[in-house]
Order: C-alpha cells, then sequence, then structure tokens
C-alpha cells in the first residue's frame, strides 16, 4: 500500500531507499535496527516491468518491511514529467509487494550525495551517486520516522 506519510509506517525493520532513475535506479538498504545505512549497486534495467521486477526480487531477499521512493519535485514543489514516471513507478512496484511504500520529496538529494561523496572522479559519480543518493533520501526519511 501507498502511504501519504510516515504515520502508519513499520517501526521496526529493515527499510529501503529507492532513487529511481530512467536508466540507473539507486538503492540503499538499512540493517534490521535501522543504524546503518548501506548503500548497493545501482539497478540497470531493460524497461519499467524489468525495473519492477528486479526491485521486487531485492525487496523479497532482504526481507524489507518497508519502502521509501525518492519523490523528484521541482525546486518550487511542482511535479515534472520525471515525478509522473515515478509515481507510475510506485503504482506498478505497489501491485507486487505486501509492504508499504512512502514517497519523499528528493530535491537536492543528488548535491548532497555529490557533496558527501567528496571529490572523486567522474567515472565514480556516474556508478556511485544513484545510490549514495538513495542513501540521502534513506536518511531523511529515518529521521523523519523517529521524530515521530
Amino acid at each position: 500500500m501507498i502511504l501519504p506519510n510516515f504515520k502508519d509506517f513499520p517501526k521496526s525493520g529493515r527499510v529501503i531507499g529507492i532513487d529511481w532513475g530512467a536508466r540507473r535506479t539507486g538503492i540503499a538498504i538499512t540493517d534490521e535496527s535501522r543504524e546503518f545505512v548501506f548503500v548497493r549497486p545501482v539497478v540497470v534495467a531493460l524497461n519499467s516491468d524489468d525495473l519492477v521486477e528486479k526491485i521486487t526480487q531485492i525487496i523479497n531477499s532482504e526481507n524489507v518491511s518497508g519502502v521509501v521512493v525518492g519523490l523528484p519535485l521541482r525546486m518550487d514543489g511542482t511535479e515534472s514529467d520525471t515525478t509522473q514516471n515515478v509515481r507510475a513507478f510506485v503504482s506498478a512496484l505497489e501491485k507486487n509487494l505486501g509492504v508499504p511504500i512512502c514517497m519523499l520529496d528528493e530535491t537536492l538529494s543528488s548535491a548532497s550525495a555529490q557533496e558527501d561523496m567528496g571529490r572523486v572522479r567522474r567515472v565514480d559519480i556516474k556508478q556511485k551517486l544513484d545510490s549514495e543518493s538513495a542513501r540521502v533520501i534513506l536518511e531523511n526519511a529515518l529521521s523523519i520516522i523517529k521524530r515521530q
């Protein structure tokens, strides 16, 4: 089910953070205690069905209790075509899952992730930035969950 906020989000168990991308989708996952967030290799998919299948496999194999997906909004809070693509992905993912999904504004998550990465080679940025962005999204979500 897609939740409108984190009020009814599971209070325990592993959580996956997803930074959707048309080419590469970043992944980060917490440990069971939610004390640590680990980035995972990006998921490269042939199409949206392939992406949903691959993400579903990760969620099932990692025994995830909740999903956080970054929602790309414009700086003024309005939606773009990419926002609609992410909403379509979340809707398709929901049909395959039995765990709650929350979307969280991901504005500036890539900039924050790149800053956290420090000085790295351009090829490393391309390979790692999406999952680092997923980490930022997931850490932001965990902060919200802990405050509630």
